[in-house]
């Protein structure tokens, strides 16, 4: 197959908190790679911005190293490597004062495509988007990357829209969560809507529950101070989780269209019931001999703050009434997944004997790792001895499926930003969908603080609380196994 690259309008590109862990890891080396692959103009330009000392060339041997370091050296070409340094500049900038703006407005062209990356903290949001308009520098086609947090309440959420509005348009605004620029994550819209063989079964009729994990190994250590201020429900369940709900429940927009598809996510998250209490777990992962306790990585002796939630969530409308959904997250887990599992019904009959086995469909959509999908299927066990009944994988793993090109396809932040330079927000958050989000978390995080409920403890490197286990079997399921 030959990867398709589709060039964009020049750019410049200012990235706010340019020499940033954030703009080290990821945005700087994902800009590299749709450099090499030739989608960039020739005069598109990236701007580095911070407060740093720094000049050019200083800044271009810190993004040649932050590129060796996060780009696989077989990629790190010595040619591409010096011709995406010569796209680089640098004004050293103070956020929330006045110096460097001057600079920054004699460097951005107005006659390109304007994109101003905010990877800053949210508290800087405001003072960037004034300034750039204060001196000039934003036009008024310019659009602006905010990361998350989107604020930490349905009010701060709000407030933070408002902010933003006051200077740029919802249509300026591209809210990124990353997990929307995975390629399984778009895959599951074409599998849902590109398919006559699963719309027609996508519904309550059909499906008996759907499960979606987001299970990580590592703590929270290096960033114990923020989380302990959010936990596991701000920081995953309220965007990401609900973001892979949503586009796993949502009903087939009218086209593949930015404001047709969050419409019919937002519809999603209106419909979310209130959670009731015996349908929450929240867990605190232990220390042990090798890793540190989540107190220890967040420096406190006491938190009641969660780093593992599991909860069972209903949607009251016409496709998915009484089907549950089981969502799940956490640190310190037994492995490192991210996965959605759609679990089908039963036959409503069986024509086998009762010994053959009963067996059910079930489609898992694997975002990280290996992403892929694979289907089971009910079959007969090979042999002599009568008729048994196995289940067995239809197993699509996109690396083994499309070879190369799947293998090295673009990082999630690559697409989103070459997404904002040819404005296509579908894989954006609108300001609504924010805030309904928050409307929906806040009532349940409430209810725990008001009732002093403290989490589960939990071992590291397990599948979490026994709690979230019972929370399935009392329905008579099971949780997808978390593979090491």
């Amino acid at each position: 197959m030959v990867s398709r690259v589709i060039p964009v309008d020049p750019f410049d590109l200012v990235i706010f908190g340019g020499t940033g862990d954030l703009a080290r890891r990821k945005i700087l080396p994902g800009l590299y790679r749709r450099h090499q692959d030739g989608q960039m103009p020739d005069d598109a330009r990236i701007i580095g911005a911070a407060r740093g000392e720094m000049d050019a060339e200083g800044y271009r041997v810190f993004v040649e190293n932050a590129v060796r370091e996060f780009v696989p050296k077989k990629k790190c070409d010595p040619k591409d490597l010096k011709g995406f340094l010569a796209r680089l500049s640098f004004v050293q900038l103070d956020a929330t004062g006045t110096q460097g703006w001057s600079d920054l407005k004699a460097v951005v062209r107005q006659d390109v495509v304007q994109a101003f990356y905010f990877s800053v903290g949210p508290s800087l949001f405001g003072a960037i988007a004034e300034r750039l308009h204060t001196h000039g520098i934003a036009g008024p086609e310019a659009r602006i990357v905010v990361e998350k947090p989107f604020g930490h309440d349905q009010a701060s959420a709000q407030a933070l829209n408002d902010t933003l509005a006051q200077h740029f348009a919802e249509h300026q605004i591209y809210r990124i969560d990353h997990y929307l620029g995975k390629e399984t994550v778009q895959n599951l819209m074409a599998l849902r809507f590109g398919n006559m063989l699963f719309e027609p079964l996508w519904n309550a009729q059909y499906v008996d529950h759907i499960q979606i994990t987001v299970a990580e190994t590592v703590g929270v250590e290096g960033r114990g101070s923020y989380y302990d201020r959010s936990g596991a429900m701000r920081d995953m369940v309220q965007n990401h989780l609900m973001q892979l709900l949503c586009l796993t429940a949502m009903e087939p927009p009218s086209k593949f269209e930015p404001n047709a598809v969050r419409d019919e996510k937002l519809k999603i998250i209106r419909a979310l019931d209130p959670v009731a209490t015996d349908d929450i777990v929240r867990g605190q992962y232990r220390g042990s001999n090798t890793v540190a306790s989540y107190l220890e990585d967040a420096e406190t002796d006491a938190s009641t703050t969660e780093s593992f939630v599991a909860m069972k969530v209903h949607i009251s409308n016409w496709r998915w009434n009484g089907t549950p959904f089981y969502l799940r997250t956490g640190k310190r887990m037994r492995g490192r997944m991210s996965e959605i599992v759609v679990r089908f019904k039963e036959p409503p009959h069986s024509i086998f004997e009762e010994d053959t086995g009963q067996s059910a469909n079930e489609l898992s959509i694997r975002l990280q790792p290996n992403e892929g999908m694979d289907l089971k299927v009910t079959i007969k066990e090979p042999g002599l001895g009568g008729m048994r009944l196995i289940d067995v994988p239809l197993d699509m793993t996109f690396a083994d499926a499309l070879g190369e090109e799947a293998a090295d396809a673009p990082d999630a932040y690559e697409r989103l930003i070459m997404d904002v330079i040819r404005g296509n927000q579908t894989l954006f958050m609108r300001g609504d969908e924010v805030e309904a989000a928050w409307a929906w978390t806040d009532p349940i995080i409430a209810g725990w603080e008001d009732r002093g409920d403290r989490p589960k403890p939990y071992d590291p490197f397990s599948t979490g609380p026994e709690e979230a286990l019972m929370l399935l079997h009392k329905d008579g399921r099971r949780w997808r196994e978390i593979r090491e």
